[in-house]
């Protein structure tokens, strides 16, 4: 399908500034994925870890654990570093090791860091670690392990903390914990959920603006999608021209940094319109693109690239 060409943008001619004129398309295999124009080859290639099931102490409006239900759930008797090798003999390169948070906001990896250490010295697998807010010592743990990427969502607005998350901490917490990730000099990927707030922006241009003062490795951007069984079931989602307008400001904030359209976002039209707006402002990767945008972005005279692991990886290899 044919989408048609726009005129540049400012943000997309400050990414062909600073960027190749490519753009990488990601489908990890945290879903099946098909498109006449990208077929993952093997689903088994990049894989979720939880550490604690499908617990979280949160239980977040948003979420209420059911991202954690299709992870491969760390059993009882288990360890991470078995579960990868499992894994590893099946066809898994690389895994993403996520989990439920505690109370504090904090994803339990710290007693899981020896473990995560042996992935990458025995196996040689790709790690990228979920962390949640983070204190010193998992922070410096995290680096001792040598994980190829640390994800932390950075939430700009005390009351989305307070009204989504459940969680008693503040922006300056998750700056704090940004902080502490990037002085161990990881390779650190903060995601901002637009529309966080119950569909509404609220404090997404602060979160960039924090992010922004950090030496951070890729800016990844995901969008509020509803899901079923949540206190957000049935919310309606930022719209396209808020989305696209967030894009632009994230990519002329941060001209010289990698900034990508990640796996969340709504399906349908507003998907296609989405994954269209990130190319025209100058995004440089859109994880499981929609039917017709590969051809899209050739149109607008950038060479595509295909991966099938997580779109936060690209910017570490």
């Amino acid at each position: 399908m044919t989408l048609g060409v726009v005129a540049p943008t400012d943000a997309f001619e400050t990414r062909r500034r600073h960027f190749p004129d490519e753009i990488n398309f990601h489908a990890p295999g945290l879903k099946r994925y098909r498109t006449s124009e990208f077929v993952q080859h093997n689903p088994r290639a990049w894989l979720p870890i939880s550490l604690t099931g499908d617990a979280c102490a949160l239980q977040c409006d948003h979420c209420a654990t059911k991202v954690l239900q299709p992870m491969i759930a760390l059993q009882p008797r288990q360890n991470v570093f078995e579960v990868c090798r499992d894994l590893q003999a099946g066809g898994t390169k690389g895994v993403l090791i996520s989990g439920g948070s505690d109370r504090r906001g904090q994803v339990p990896l710290l007693k899981h860091v020896e473990h995560i250490r042996r992935i990458k010295d025995e196996l040689g697998m790709k790690v990228i670690c979920h962390t949640g807010l983070v204190s010193e010592e998992t922070a410096a743990g995290l680096a001792w392990a040598a994980v190829d990427g640390a994800m932390i969502d950075i939430i700009g607005a005390d009351a989305t903390i307070r009204d989504v998350y459940h969680l008693d901490a503040s922006v300056a917490d998750f700056e704090r914990s940004l902080e502490r990730l990037t002085r161990q000099r990881l390779m650190v990927l903060p995601h901002i959920v637009m529309g966080l707030h119950y569909g509404t922006f609220l404090g997404e241009h602060n979160a960039l603006d924090i992010i922004g003062r950090y030496p951070v490795s890729a800016l990844i951007l995901v969008v509020l999608t509803p899901v079923i069984g949540t206190a957000m079931q049935g919310l309606t989602p930022p719209s396209e021209a808020e989305c696209s307008a967030f894009f632009r400001s994230a990519r002329l904030a941060m001209p010289t940094t990698p900034v990508m359209l990640g796996c969340a976002r709504p399906l349908g039209q507003l998907k296609v319109a989405l994954d269209r707006a990130a190319v025209d402002n100058g995004l440089n990767g859109i994880a499981y693109p929609a039917e017709g945008i590969v051809e899209y972005a050739v149109e607008r005279g950038l060479k595509p690239k295909f991966y099938e692991y997580c779109c936060s990886l690209t910017w570490g290899i």
